[in-house]
């Protein structure tokens, strides 16, 4: 049993002198096919410096610069509608016509009462002049002096009483004039000829379409970014220049500025409100219409750019594959936002700095390379 024993043990050392041997061949020929792959093909492009802008886009909504309510400001049976729904009118066109009837009798009343006053006046005024030369050469008593003053004053409050009441009188006669309080787009009518109207009824709205007011919000961290890029007073803030895409993708033809921006964040979508204005002079710009604001963040000059696929996620964060005398060197970076131009890096590379925008995959730090494209001046 003994002997059975160390043909076993001895066996086992046999089989795994051989295994370490086989492994340690399998090793060795691993490094040597290392040493012998081929260089990589990239691409590369050297760093520049250049200028750049940071532009992002939002959603928002068109609005009139002015919406406004039509209302009756007097009560009446409403006569005639003297404009096409949605057809655009001027400031002072006159929109609907009330009875005017009722407003003319009594403005002619109140005429009347204003032409009574005026004589009793003119009585009171006369009587009080008689009666104060008299009361010099002591003809009359304190008492009779005193009535004929108190009556001319009474008169003369009568009669400016009848003159507010005749103003009055033409002014509600005037209001059975319904005019356009601006320029603008005409809506539907809210009540049909034939119907009594009270005062305050609705009766259409406008909408004035040029210029086109855009609603937007900004999220609070780029409303931050544009304060930090404009360090100046609130108005300089707001009067930017803004670009616009309408919902299919076209580039609006005017440029706008941003004439508003909150000067809170709102504390429950965690966005500042803003306001964009656009001359709208052919109406394409819709009240309700989704579009898409493009607004500038923040400029760079003379900054580095890459692109976007560029950067790796290495070992010590973001870095780059730079090429030094044809070998990959892993590069860490400090990176700043996107812009239109692509990726600002704002420290790890300078001028002149050879880096792989393509075949990176392959790469490792050390790894040869074959550069295939980008060296172009």
């Amino acid at each position: 049993m003994f002997t059975f024993r160390s043909q076993r043990s001895a066996l086992l050392t046999t089989i795994l002198i051989s295994l370490v041997f086989f492994l340690t061949a399998c090793q060795s020929d691993q490094s040597q096919t290392g040493m012998q792959r081929p260089p990589s093909p990239v691409t590369v492009s050297k760093v520049q410096l250049t200028d750049a802008e940071q532009i992002r886009a939002y959603g928002g909504r068109v609005y009139g610069a002015r919406e406004v309510e039509v209302r009756a400001r007097v009560q009446g049976i409403l006569q005639q509608r003297l404009f096409k729904e949605g057809e655009e009118v001027k400031q002072g066109d006159i929109l609907f016509q009330i009875d005017p009837e009722p407003f003319q009798v009594a403005l002619d009343a109140a005429k009347a009462n204003h032409r009574t006053a005026t004589a009793t006046l003119n009585q009171a005024e006369r009587e009080w002049r008689r009666t104060s030369r008299l009361y010099e050469q002591n003809a009359v008593s304190q008492r009779e002096y005193d009535n004929a003053r108190s009556a001319y004053e009474l008169a003369q409050a009568n009669q400016s009483l009848a003159q507010s009441q005749v103003t009055k009188a033409q002014l509600e006669l005037s209001y059975t004039r319904v005019k356009a309080p601006v320029n603008g787009v005409t809506g539907l009518e809210t009540v049909s000829e034939g119907n009594l109207v009270e005062r305050g009824t609705l009766l259409t709205s406008l909408i004035q379409l040029n210029p086109a007011h855009v609603r937007f919000s900004l999220p609070e961290a780029d409303a931050a970014l544009r304060r930090n890029a404009n360090p100046g007073s609130h108005s300089d803030i707001s009067s930017q220049p803004a670009t616009l895409q309408t919902v299919d993708g076209r580039a609006y033809p005017f440029t706008g500025e941003i004439d508003f921006t909150a000067s809170s964040v709102d504390q429950l979508t965690g966005t500042v409100a803003a306001r964009a204005i656009f001359p709208n002079p052919d109406k394409r710009l819709i009240p309700g219409q989704f579009v898409r604001v493009q607004v500038l963040l923040q400029s760079f000059q003379d900054t580095i750019l890459i692109p976007e696929t560029a950067v790796v996620q290495g070992p010590q964060g973001p870095s780059v594959f730079v090429i030094e005398e044809n070998n990959a060197q892993f590069r860490p970076i400090s990176l700043g936002p996107v812009t239109d131009k692509g990726q600002v890096v704002r420290d790890g590379l300078t001028a002149g700095d050879l880096f792989v925008i393509n075949g990176q995959v392959s790469l490792y730090p050390g790894a040869r390379v074959n550069i295939v494209a980008g060296l172009e001046e």
